[in-house]
């Protein structure tokens, strides 16, 4: 499946979650009530009739005359007939919350509930279209969407909810002529956490922090680089970066949010450049990157971008917690098929800012040197994420003081370059940005008219510059050191980490790392009795027995008066050979650390699985 049909395959998906979201429990709701109206006009018809048969009073004619009235006008119609003459008729049968008005005020709910999603999602489609018109009605349509389907959503929550409870009444009444108490209460209670869940959601604020690793570089400690992006800027005609941040990321950016570098917020126009990609770029192509990111400052899309990501981030926090709210996930499709709309909005303009940024960059500096630099960046990127992958993949402790990342990818760039994976990658690369999605490096030369032919990319990726603007940063040595210091150190330590996933263990070294990250906890039990839960799986004093994890298939805590069990699933089946066979391990006594033990057993079940599956791929 290609890339395209994927994104068209997941967009039909979420509308297909979001017309059942909308639409399914009101459509349930208006059809049920119709059969139980439809049932109630005829035992109410057939009862009438009799007792009217019945009344020796009335003559045939006048017998036949109130039947046919009572046919033409059952209870389910009577409701809403604004006839004087009908009132006394309307008075008994419509008592409020009474078994006729209760299904009538159901039908009229859920019908309006229809159409109001269908308005909802009308709406929703088009808010949609209109953030594809210009970027900005992308920002008015984000914020009218975001608004509307927060709401919305909530409000269809409540409503879809009473009719949740309602339905778990009068269902089982219909069908059975009996109700369950405990499904009443049960459906209740997880439409009431679902609607505080909603409405808790709208007005929680979430900070947004942008980071970046870093370390900011003066005026002082690079003249000639300010001087230089000074220049540019004022060539097009914009306000130039009021900071420069180094750092050793493969990538370059521009931003106008707040961004914390060091635990310092810098505010107003920040450009980051990467230390180690300036090494390989000579001036002349790093300038044409300089170009392409002042370009995006002059466009308004760093300005946009500042405007509408807060916005993003809030509303992205409210589908986790939607999603994540027990019965309030019934509704997070609604608010996936807006975002899934708006993001493919977001991807396209950020695919035509990048082309125009890069055009611009062509202008100012040369078709050339933009296109040199895209090749080389991308170079970089997918060599480093390479030799990164394969050191994280290693199997054996890492000395986190001698990693030498920058020193494998310097010294391996070359003879990579010269690879057919080189050739390969370079096909579908794309420049890394912390902030926007990139299009494909080919399609990017063709964009600025360098279309390279794929045997270039290799002599351009490994050509030397002769003079780079690192050599014009005083401080770029010194940064570079602390920041591959920090970076490698922190890399050893995940590293070390995922070991401890990884490893079984199989000797005393490894079984000491594991036991590290992963260490016997115990739990008091009733009395004197203890369970631990250790990498080799949950052990009881009682009777002092160990149930291990590849005897562990699948785990299911219960909670009863008569004390709290650990129900185990096993791989194999049972004695009579028709199900899994399960074992219990009892814990009396364990109460008020129940939630820690379930999240202590989760993580050491989940070590053990990941390491059999790792065992696996070996």
């Amino acid at each position: 499946m290609s890339i395209q049909s994927a994104l068209k395959f997941g967009l039909a998906k979420v509308f297909a979650y979001a017309l059942l979201a909308l639409f399914l429990i009101p459509a349930v709701t208006y059809v049920f009530t119709g059969y139980a109206q439809r049932d109630q006009d005829t035992r109410f018809v057939e009862g009438i009739s009799q007792r009217i048969d019945a009344d020796k009073r009335l003559a045939p004619d006048e017998k036949q005359a109130r039947k046919d009235y009572y046919r033409s006008n059952p209870p389910s119609t009577i409701c809403s007939s604004t006839d004087p003459d009908a009132e006394d008729y309307r008075a008994a049968m419509c008592e409020r919350y009474g078994d006729v008005w209760q299904f009538h005020m159901a039908r009229k709910v859920s019908l309006g509930t229809l159409v109001a999603s269908g308005v909802l999602l009308l709406a929703v489609l088009g808010l949609g279209a209109l953030a594809f018109v210009d970027r900005k009605m992308q920002c008015a349509s984000f914020v009218a969407g975001w608004h509307l389907t927060t709401w919305a959503s909530a409000a269809s929550l409540v409503l879809q909810g009473a009719m949740a409870v309602w339905l778990s009444f009068w269902v089982t009444a219909v069908f059975f002529q009996k109700y369950s108490p405990k499904l009443i209460i049960v459906v209740g209670l997880a439409v009431a956490a679902g609607v505080f869940v909603a409405v808790a959601g709208i007005f929680k604020r979430v900070q947004s922090d942008n980071r970046a690793v870093g370390e900011l570089v003066s005026e002082a400690d690079a003249p000639m680089l300010w001087k230089r992006i000074r220049h540019m800027a004022q060539r097009l005609k914009t306000d130039p970066p009021q900071h420069i941040v180094a750092g050793i990321d493969a990538n370059f950016f521009v931003t106008e949010a707040p961004l914390t570098v060091a635990d310092k917020t810098l505010t107003g126009r920040t450009l980051f450049v990467s230390l180690p990609l300036l090494r390989v770029l000579d001036q002349t192509e790093a300038d044409a990157v300089f170009g392409h990111e002042l370009a995006h400052l002059r466009g308004g899309d760093t300005e946009s971008s500042a405007r509408l990501g807060p916005k993003l981030v809030q509303f992205d926090h409210y589908r986790h917690a939607i999603r994540t709210g027990g019965l309030s996930a019934v509704v997070s499709p609604v608010l996936d098929l807006y975002r899934t709309i708006f993001e493919f909005a977001l991807a396209r303009d950020s695919r035509e800012r990048e082309f125009k940024a890069d055009r611009i960059a062509a202008k100012l500096v040369s078709p050339a040197a933009i296109a040199q630099s895209l090749v080389k960046i991308a170079a970089y990127a997918q060599y480093r994420y390479k030799i990164e992958d394969e050191l994280f993949g290693r199997n054996d402790r890492h000395d986190n003081t001698s990693l030498g990342i920058a020193g494998f990818v310097a010294q391996g760039l070359t003879p990579y370059a010269a690879s057919d994976d080189f050739l390969d990658a370079m096909k579908t690369a794309n420049v890394p940005h912390p902030f926007d999605s990139h299009p494909a490096m080919p399609e990017r030369l063709r964009n600025v008219g360098m279309p390279l032919k794929e045997h270039d990319y290799g002599a351009i990726a490994v050509r030397k510059p002769a003079a780079t603007w690192v050599q014009e940063i005083l401080t770029a040595d010194a940064i570079e050191q602390r920041l591959w210091s920090d970076y490698e150190q922190q890399f050893a330590q995940d590293h070390e980490r995922s070991l401890a996933y990884r490893y079984e263990p199989a000797n005393d070294q490894e079984r000491a790392l594991v036991l590290q990250y992963f260490p016997p906890v115990v739990f008091a039990l009733k009395g004197d009795d203890t369970v631990e839960v250790s990498i080799d799986g949950i052990k009881t004093s009682a009777d002092d027995t160990t149930v291990f994890w590849d005897a562990v298939k699948a785990l299911e805590f219960k909670e009863s008066s008569f004390g709290n069990a650990l129900v185990v699933t096993h791989p194999e089946k049972n004695a009579l050979g028709l199900g899994a066979k399960t074992s219990k391990i009892k814990l009396p006594g364990l109460k008020k650390d129940k939630d820690e033990f379930n999240a202590v057993v989760g993580a050491y079940w989940q070590r053990h699985q990941i390491m059999r599956a790792h065992q696996l791929e070996a």
